[in-house]
């Protein structure tokens, strides 16, 4: 079994770490079947936040009685001190605990510090000495808040998007964090379902022995195929390497990561972060979903864009997302004319 230790909060956990967020998709029953079977098997590391809605609610259900036989990871999107300690109130009490192993700031705008005009970083200190939080994390998408929060020493854990497709400006992020012995937590390790091989995006994660990548796990064939890697996990080789060059060659640059910090902000009400990246997904995962009256009036809101510019002031890519929408829409309408992919 590969492990990985998360900087200087000494946790030591699994290299498969399970992410949370689409658990809020199906039943609690189900969920909780889910979430056992990954502990039952060698996971040991949940992430899940205050903004995934009932997600923590079934994490605590499933580990009702061996709470401190795992770590459970969670986030507060709060912009305050009060709003900070209602989060923190009710994620303990959905959880069925007295603590959070690591409590992390969920990608704010900033770097929050001591004595800010926010007060958070004083709240989740506080926190923090009366034992509800044990460590204290940050998850941002922003290269420039990233690092301000590694540079700070005031964080111990980093969650980040780290994926094959990741820049030279992502391995600093993780290289930096490894040097300030700062446990770095990789999200989007699929890049938000882009990539469909996860021995190849396993493979690439495990050259870095500081990074715990969490997998989006919703049906119980994703998890089998991450469980199978606890005893058999999968190692980069030249073939494996190749078959990466040739996707980073067909994926990198301006495609949507999926984030999804763009859709709040749209005044058309257009569900961007899967209109702007739907030809890839129909040609790299072919489902028949997408191509349901639904999801064709989905894209159709995309006739309703102004190109006001909100999405792109909160892109953390710096993408043109309404030439994206508009690409993406027209590729759309030529694969429903022809019905192929």
């Amino acid at each position: 079994m590969v492990t990985v230790t998360l900087g200087k909060t000494g946790i030591t956990v699994n290299k498969n770490g399970f992410g949370a967020l689409p658990i809020q998709r199906i039943s609690k029953e189900e969920a909780a079947r889910l979430l056992r079977k990954a502990y039952d098997n060698g996971i040991n590391f949940f992430d899940t936040a205050r903004a995934y809605s009932d997600s923590e609610e079934k994490v605590g259900y499933a580990f009702k009685g061996i709470r401190e036989k795992l770590y459970i990871s969670t986030k507060t999107g709060a912009q305050s001190a009060d709003g900070f300690w209602n989060d923190l109130h009710t994620s303990l009490k959905n959880l069925q605990t007295d603590y959070v192993d690591i409590l992390q700031f969920h990608n704010p705008a900033f770097c929050p510090k001591p004595r800010d005009e926010s007060g958070l970083y004083d709240a989740i200190l506080k926190a923090k000495e009366q034992g509800k939080v044990r460590h204290i994390g940050i998850t941002n998408h922003r290269l420039h808040v990233a690092m301000e929060a590694i540079e700070s020493g005031l964080y111990e854990t980093m969650q980040f998007p780290f994926c094959y497709l990741a820049t030279q400006k992502d391995v600093e992020i993780v290289n930096a964090c490894k040097k300030h012995n700062m446990g770095f937590i990789a999200m989007k390790a699929l890049s938000g379902g882009l990539i469909t091989n996860s021995a190849a995006a396993y493979a690439f994660e495990a050259q870095y022995d500081n990074v715990l990548p969490i997998w989006g796990v919703q049906k119980e064939s994703e998890l089998d195929e991450f469980l199978s890697y606890v005893s058999n996990p999968p190692a980069m080789t030249e073939e494996m390497a190749a078959y990466i060059e040739k996707e980073k060659s067909e994926l990198s640059g301006s495609f949507c990561r999926g984030c999804g910090y763009c859709v709040p902000t749209c005044p058309a009400h257009i569900q961007i972060n899967d209109c702007a990246r739907m030809s890839l997904m129909l040609r790299r995962s072919p489902s028949a979903s997408w191509l349901t009256p639904q999801a064709q009036a989905m894209m159709a809101k995309v006739e309703d864009c102004i190109r006001c510019g909100k999405c792109m002031e909160k892109c953390p890519y710096g993408l043109s997302t309404p030439d994206l929408l508009a690409e993406n829409y027209k590729d759309y309408k030529e694969i429903l004319a022809g019905k192929q992919i």
